[in-house]
This record gives C-alpha cells, structure tokens and sequence, in this order.
C-alpha cells in the first residue's frame, strides 16, 4: 500500500510537468512560414505552459551588476494596425562578455542558447516587454552585439525575426546596416534613460518582409 500511495504522489507531483510538456508540442498541422529557422523550435522549451505565459518577463541577469535594460512594444497583426494579441515570443542572448553562458546541466537548445533567455505572450493590446542586462559582442570579433528574437503566432509554426540591435554600437556599421532585412519590422534599438536603467522600444509588425507568409 506505500509504495501504491508513494506512485501516485509522484504521479501528483510530476503531472504539471508532463502537462507542460505536451502543451509546448509542436503542431505539425500549423502553417508553416518564413523559411529555415535553425534553432527556432527551442521556443517550445518555455518552462511555463503557452497559456500561463504573462506579458514581461525578466531574465536570469537582471539583478547582477551590468547595464541594465527593458524593452517593450507592440505587436500588430498584418495589416500593421491591429495589436495582435497571445503572440509567443522568445528572446535570448549572450552575457556582457559575448558568450551564451552555461550552468553544464543544461539540455535541447540550451545548450547552444545558454540561459539568459526568456518567453512572453502578447496581451490584447499586443504589449510585451523584458528586461536584461545589456549583451556583449562575440568575443575577438566586430559582430554587433544582439538580442535574438522568434515568435510564433496562433495558428502558425514559430519564425525568426530580425534581430535587436543596438544604435550606439561601434560596430553596427554603415555595412552591417544596410545587411538588415526588417523581417517584422526595424529591431533597431535607440535608447532612453530611465532611472538606473536604460529603456527601448521596438513594434513588430507579423508578416512583415517574412517569406511565404500567407496575407
């Protein structure tokens, strides 16, 4: 009889798991758009059910000492007016130094994306918002420092978008510029003071410059 009554308590204890894994599960049936998208479906590895997902989040970094940083925006449907509301977004990126850090336990895309990552879901105003430490360049390189971002909307599979960039950055030349695609918009990033931190502000508009998007 205990080990009857110790199964199911771990079957209570284990089941919010196996309910969250199975809600993350990819759709094969959804409409697929935007092309190759190496790495995309790592936006399935939200640790919080799609549903639950709350509008801002903060990342792992945002109490260590660094340039602190919130972004925020709107989504809108195609017709780039329309917010567009329960949008998933994903957003990761590498720490001051310019690597994606680690803590060794990690598994699926995390081992390439680190943990300095995060998931959101757009309110019926289409808002979303994070905050973070601001990211470092790659190490020994002249690449821009980034912020990757993929979203995926109800009833398509997940697609990436341009990249956050940052304005100010050294390295963001006339060159690296004219390379950027708008895909769902400028993720150009100008920012302002806020307090102890420093804010910016990126809309994104589905469907824009985004192959194959079904308008």
């Amino acid at each position: 009889m205990n080990h009857f009554l110790a199964a199911v308590f771990s079957l209570v204890l284990l089941s919010p798991l196996l309910s969250c894994a199975q809600v993350q599960k990819k759709n094969p049936e959804e409409i697929k758009t935007g092309g190759p998208c190496e790495g995309c479906e790592a936006i399935y590895e939200s640790a919080v059910p799609f549903e639950k997902l709350e509008p801002m989040v903060w990342l792992p970094d945002w109490n260590l000492p660094g340039r602190k940083l919130a972004v925020s925006g709107t989504v809108y449907k195609a017709d780039g007016k329309t917010p567009a509301e329960g949008v998933i977004i994903y957003v990761y990126h590498t720490d001051q130094t310019g690597v994606y850090p680690t803590k060794g336990d990690e598994t699926g895309w995390a081992k390439r994306h680190g943990y300095l990552r995060g998931w959101m879901k757009t309110d019926k105003n289409g808002f979303y918002k994070f905050f973070t430490l601001r990211p470092g360049s790659y190490p020994n390189s002249k690449n821009p420092a980034h912020i990757h971002i993929i979203i995926k909307e109800p009833g398509k599979q997940e697609y990436w978008i341009d990249d956050f960039v940052f304005d100010d950055d050294p390295f963001l030349t006339a060159e690296e510029r004219s390379h950027l695609q708008n895909r769902g918009g400028s993720g150009l990033l100008k920012h302002k003071p806020a307090g102890s931190m420093v804010k910016a502000d990126r809309n994104i508009y589905l469907g824009k410059n985004i192959p194959g998007y079904p308008l």
